[in-house]
């Protein structure tokens, strides 16, 4: 009894297709998390654990436990089952196997198409990019983002927009892609490569110009010269130069149609003819010669009064000069008495002005001058100019004091002397008078005041007509000279005051 008992107890291990179970899904997306769980009436028995995918063992535990595919992906699609080795008695163990469950996973988004609005564009015109595919319905909440790629190089990160609008430039040519990826980065796929080949426009119709524009400069401030081109695209070359010799001012590269060169302080020396050149392929092309002139401004003008030391005498005239040396003509020249203008004098070639005056007593002052041509007035320094009363044309020489003495006038800017003819106190008071002495005391002889005039010195009046009221002897009516000679001349004796 006790041997019938252990052979059917080593005997065929009998299989129960309902003592161990495997629950899974049917059906997956891409990047979905999957789990295959294989169970049995009492986990607590199970020795061994297998998972098989399509006849293969994919798993192994020593206890119950689930097999998980975090990541799914097509190639996990298949027929999955599950076998264990149990204890049956205690030292025998018997095979269980689950039945087995179909696994279908299904592509989340095919690969994306990048589509391009123009595969040969032209420099700095708008390419626009999209990176298309599609979701199924039931996965339409799943966020993508997309990325573009240029030969290697990441151009746009991820994004959830999925076109882009570039403006290319030629060295951007090469060949583009663009790849689409779920949030979680568990699904990636890229599309095929498309090749871009971004095409340049040569410059043309080089131009200088400048500003200030028209090509006039003005000494001291800044010119700046302007290079442009009517066509081209890309980067652009500029360079400037001097026409006379050739001489290079500097060079810009830009994405720009123009490009500025600066010369923040013109000098006289700047002026000339000049061009540019301009190039983005390997033909510069030359603009036409501009010619620069430098207009010098006004300095400090120079003024001058024709009076010696600025010594005047009322009555007399005297011209005021003003000058400025340097300044582009036409200038006009302002003069001012005591800051009061004048009046103005327009000089169309540049040079000096001059102003006339006929000197009143109320022209005693300081005296200045402007210059204007356009680019600022400019003052010069104050000059003074002393006004005076003339000094007396008749004087007494020789006596003792400066009331008496021989009498001498002045004509024509010569001394001559007076004869007695008819000389008498009424002409020694206008004498008098007009030398700021006092009272008329003596006709006295021209003799008694030695030396007598030399002979080469005339005899202006030969008899004198005062009345004795006048202010100077040259008021009174006269009779010039016929025949009287030194031993006549006459002299005068006023009080000295």
């Amino acid at each position: 009894m006790l041997l019938w008992l252990l052979l059917l107890a080593l005997g065929p291990a009998g299989v129960r297709p309902d003592w161990l179970s495997i629950d899974l899904q049917r059906y997956a997306y891409e990047g979905d998390r999957v789990v295959v769980r294989c169970s049995g009436e009492d986990n607590g028995k199970i020795r061994r654990l297998m998972y098989y995918k399509d006849g293969s063992r994919i798993a192994t535990y020593s206890s119950a436990s689930s097999y998980t595919i975090s990541n799914a992906r097509p190639s996990d699609s298949g027929s999955y089952y599950c076998k264990t080795d149990r204890q049956k008695f205690l030292f025998i163990d018997v095979t269980e196997e689950s039945s087995s469950r179909r696994l279908t996973v299904q592509e989340l988004f095919p690969a994306p198409s990048l589509t391009v609005s123009s595969l040969h564009p032209i420099e700095e015109n708008s390419v626009t990019l999209s990176c298309d595919t599609r979701l199924p319905s039931d996965r339409s909440w799943t966020q993508l983002q997309y990325s573009l790629f240029r030969d290697g190089h990441t151009i746009k990160s991820q994004s959830s927009s999925n076109f882009w609008t570039l403006a290319l430039w030629k060295e951007d040519s090469g060949n583009y892609w663009c790849e689409a990826m779920t949030a979680s980065r568990s699904v990636s796929k890229r599309s095929r490569q498309s090749n871009i080949q971004v095409h340049r426009i040569p410059v043309s119709g080089a131009l200088l110009e400048t500003q200030p524009q028209g090509g006039q400069a003005v000494e001291g401030k800044m010119l700046v010269f302007v290079c442009s081109v009517a066509e081209g695209t890309g980067e652009t070359t500029f360079s400037w130069h001097r026409a006379d010799t050739g001489e290079s001012l500097g060079s810009k590269s830009q994405r720009s149609r123009r490009s500025e060169l600066e010369i923040p302080d013109v000098r006289e020396s700047h002026a000339g003819g000049y061009y540019c050149t301009a190039e983005n392929t390997h033909s510069p092309i030359r603009s036409e010669v501009l010619n620069i002139t430098v207009k010098i401004p006004a300095s400090h003008p120079v003024l001058t009064i024709s009076a010696p030391e600025a010594q005047a005498f009322i009555g007399d005239t005297v011209e005021l000069h003003c000058e400025d040396k340097r300044a582009h003509p036409p200038v006009l020249y302002s003069f001012y008495h005591n800051n009061v203008s004048l009046g103005n004098i327009s000089v169309p070639s540049g040079g000096r002005a001059s102003f006339s005056l006929s000197l009143t007593r109320e022209h005693f002052g300081n005296y200045s001058c402007e210059a204007d041509n356009g680019l600022g007035a400019q003052r010069s320094e104050e000059v003074a100019l002393n006004v005076t009363d003339p000094p007396p044309k008749t004087r007494l020489v020789n006596g003792a004091h400066r009331c008496e003495g021989r009498v001498e006038v002045q004509q024509a800017g010569r001394w001559g002397t007076v004869c007695d003819d008819g000389w008498d106190m009424k002409d020694v008071a206008v004498v008098c008078r007009e030398l700021g002495c006092g009272a008329a005391k003596h006709t006295p002889a021209g003799m008694l005041y030695p030396p007598m005039a030399e002979e080469t010195q005339p005899v202006f009046i030969q008899v004198a007509l005062c009345n004795g009221t006048e202010e100077a002897l040259a008021e009174c009516e006269q009779v010039e000279t016929f025949d009287c000679e030194h031993d006549e001349d006459a002299g005068a004796v006023c009080e000295d005051v």
